[in-house]
């Protein structure tokens, strides 16, 4: 707020029970609540009561807000800002990956200032290492009844239509994978208003003992979670980064002993990583780096790796029971952009090593993932099969985290004008394809059975790529002796 002397004939006048103080740039007085008695409010009583001799100063845990210095002790206490005690499900790092400080170079250098030659080796490394992966992935775009209504309602633009149509499509193949069902818990990855959910709530009609779990980083407006009234199916909406989330200790998981279904619409870059790490870490196969060391603060006994008793506590107590792991029943996570994975939370970093590449390709492979939805302009003819011609990005700020540029120096990288913008888009799509299956291998060690498709028209989304993935079935004793 502008800070202004007071003006005694200024124009316009001032509300009864407002303050006195006249705002300049704003050409108003004041209109913030003064205290009985007083002629100002807390914000300008410094500035415009000379005889107060107390001083405002900004508070040290918000500095959108001032506090009294003489009351910054008490105020600590009580802010709006201050720390919240932490929930039992928080485990600092728990789904985090192991930050190896020795293959991180210090700086890297933008991609339109590479040298040619540079440029050329990464692209070329990046052919070989995607030549045994099919570059052309299976079309599952499905729909789903529940969704029909709202899909032919006469009032939807343009943007709502083409999210009901991802909705609808990500809901029919969580039930070709037999996932919608009773006795589920939904765990709903980056939920932001918690449409997913929602939709997958009405397929369900009356089924019994579904809950549904919404994470989310940040404070979310105008949630669908209220809307829900049936009494078969409960949501619960936590405010924590999925990398600090130990699904174990969850209440309605624990206390319910409910089979777990991670669902998420456009989980951004290393939210997806977060998300797979603290699936399989639910299930109780602990999420491995790379390197074949478990993640920093795996959980022992319940307790963060460092909580752990000592070993005469053990033996006074005997040893502690195994926690409770929820068993997955399933993953169908909707992928998009790339260009925020990072390479200490990416799960595929065993699957790079193995092909020859490590943090410095995938620092480049993640930045020129973004050539296939850049929004490149002209006409793009269809490569690797026909896949994804540019539609033009459709954003959303629910899904996504203000577009498919990498941004250096805020400046977007511009990649090198020597490759003609359909070689950029099909770079791109590689790009994407390499890190995507490097996930789907870090399933498949843990015992689940992945699959990647596309589930949506590129005119529709163009980040149109499904990743599922359902534990995998053990063979029947016949086929195994055969």
């Amino acid at each position: 707020m502008a800070a202004s002397a007071p003006t005694p004939r200024a124009t316009g006048s001032q509300a009864e029970g407002r303050c006195g103080y006249y705002v300049a740039k704003k050409k108003r007085f004041c209109r913030m609540v003064v205290a009985a008695g007083k002629r100002f409010c807390g914000e300008h009583a410094a500035a415009a009561e000379e005889e107060n001799a107390r001083k405002r100063i900004l508070c040290p845990l918000d500095p959108k807000h001032t506090v009294y210095e003489d009351q910054l002790a008490k105020h600590l206490k009580k802010c709006n800002s201050r720390e919240k005690p932490k929930p039992d499900f928080f485990v600092q790092d728990i789904n985090a990956g192991l930050k190896d400080e020795t293959e991180m170079p210090e700086q890297f250098v933008p991609i339109s200032s590479l040298p040619e030659e540079q440029l050329e080796n990464l692209i070329m490394k990046l052919r070989k290492a995607s030549e045994g992966l099919n570059a052309t992935l299976r079309d599952q775009t499905m729909s789903h009844p529940a969704l029909h209504d709202a899909l032919t309602d006469p009032r939807n633009g343009d943007s709502a239509t083409k999210h009901l149509k991802q909705q609808a499509s990500i809901l029919g193949n969580i039930e070709k994978l037999k996932l919608l069902g009773p006795r589920r818990c939904f765990v709903e990855f980056g939920a932001g208003k918690g449409r997913l959910s929602h939709w997958v709530d009405i397929a369900l009609k009356d089924a019994e003992e579904v809950h549904f779990v919404l994470v989310e980083k940040v404070t979310t407006r105008f949630k669908v979670d209220g809307k829900h009234r049936k009494k078969n199916a409960v949501f619960e909406r936590l405010q924590i980064d999925i990398q600090h989330l130990c699904l174990n200790k969850i209440p309605v998981l624990s206390r319910e002993k409910l089979p777990v279904v991670g669902i998420g619409k456009h989980l951004c870059g290393v939210a997806t990583d977060l998300a797979l790490r603290c699936l399989v870490g639910a299930c109780g196969a602990r999420g491995e780096d790379g390197s074949g060391e478990p993640s920093a603060k795996r959980m022992k006994d319940g307790r963060a790796d460092g909580e752990a008793g000592t070993a005469a506590e053990e033996g006074r107590h005997g040893p502690a029971p195994e926690p409770w792991s929820p068993p997955v029943a399933g993953i169908v996570i909707a992928l998009c952009c790339h260009h925020r994975c990072d390479w200490r939370h990416y799960v595929g970093r065993e699957h790079f090593r193995a092909l020859g590449l490590g943090a410095l390709e995938f620092h480049y492979f993640q930045r020129m993932s973004s050539w296939a939805t850049c929004g490149l302009r002209g006409a793009s003819a269809g490569v690797a099969g026909g896949a994804a011609r540019r539609g033009g990005p459709s954003r959303d700020s629910e899904e996504h985290d203000g577009g498919g540029h990498p941004v250096t120096d805020g400046r977007a990288e511009s990649p090198p004008g020597s490759l003609t913008a359909e070689e950029k888009e099909d770079i791109g799509r590689l790009c994407k394809l390499l890190i995507d299956h490097g996930r789907a291998e870090y399933l498949r060690r843990h015992g689940f059975r992945p699959a990647l498709q596309y589930y949506t028209e590129p005119g529709v989304s163009p980040e149109n790529v499904l990743l599922t993935a359902v534990p995998q079935r053990p063979r029947p004793a016949a086929e195994a002796s055969a």
